[in-house]
């Protein structure tokens, strides 16, 4: 995750186009690949346009790793850059944020409905809300709670009931570090996208290790990240997992339908 930069902060490096540059679409029969950039992530998407065939997935960087921004400048910064990564995508295209909420003053912080403010600025509406199980049911946590949001917006893309998938995951799955977005959270988000868009690339503007690029990957789909800490980027290019890919679904394989 973007933020978390190992002794290596630094400010991102320059980006000479002004006027970032729309993304091409990318061919069916393509290999997936996976292109990961040194940068500062809410750089990268001010005034990008991405392709149809793009998706945006990625968890937003807490608040203490973003200490300078202060508790209020950090909730500015967040829904500002959810809201960036919305209006860079296609109408019909949709971001995924994996996010988990924390403590601060004895009080929590509902990241979900920092999220939904970001996407509601950008035009988009909420398709599904997840909760992925950071611990089996039943178990006390302190300081954090027991579980993680997975929300997905999309301007125009609606899916029918028929589309639904369960609400709960039963855990996050194999992860590169403690908050990073589990192993089997990224495989379902990726069969999601395989089974009801046209996504083909997921970008992912603060990748950390790379969990979602090496996923994606496994799923066939090329995938672009963003991370500010070189020795993270570094990670992101080559992680794997090896297979995340699970059976597929009975009657699997039909796209959302535009509003």
């Amino acid at each position: 995750m973007a933020g978390k930069d190992d002794g290596e902060r630094r400010g991102p490096p320059p980006f000479p186009d002004t006027q970032p540059p729309a993304v091409a679409l990318r061919s069916p029969d393509a290999a997936p690949y996976r292109e990961v950039v040194v940068g500062d992530g809410v750089a990268w998407l001010d005034g990008r346009h991405l392709a149809a065939d793009h998706a945006v997935v990625t968890s937003l960087p807490d608040v203490s790793e973003l200490e300078e921004l202060g508790l209020e400048g950090w909730r500015r910064w967040f829904v500002k850059a959810v809201t960036l990564a919305c209006r860079a995508l296609a109408d019909e295209a949709v971001a995924v944020f994996f996010q988990t909420d924390v403590k601060r003053d004895g009080a929590w912080i509902d990241k979900a409905h920092l999220v939904l403010c970001g996407a509601e600025d950008a035009g988009s509406r909420l398709l599904w809300h997840r909760i992925a199980c950071r611990v089996p049911p039943g178990v006390t946590t302190y300081g954090r709670p027991s579980y993680s949001h997975l929300l997905c917006v999309s301007r125009e893309l609606r899916i029918g009931p028929g589309q639904s998938a369960p609400d709960v995951l039963p855990r996050l799955g194999e992860m590169t570090w403690a908050r990073a977005m589990g192993r089997e959270a990224c495989a379902a988000v990726a069969r999601f996208l395989v089974d009801h868009t046209g996504c083909r690339t997921v970008v992912d503007p603060f990748c950390g290790m790379g969990s979602m690029l090496a996923v994606a990957n496994e799923f066939g789909l090329a995938a672009v990240g963003v991370e500010r800490s070189a020795r993270r980027a570094h990670r992101a290019r080559t992680l794997s997992f090896g297979d995340a890919r699970p059976a597929p679904r009975p009657g699997s394989g039909a796209r959302g339908r535009s509003a």
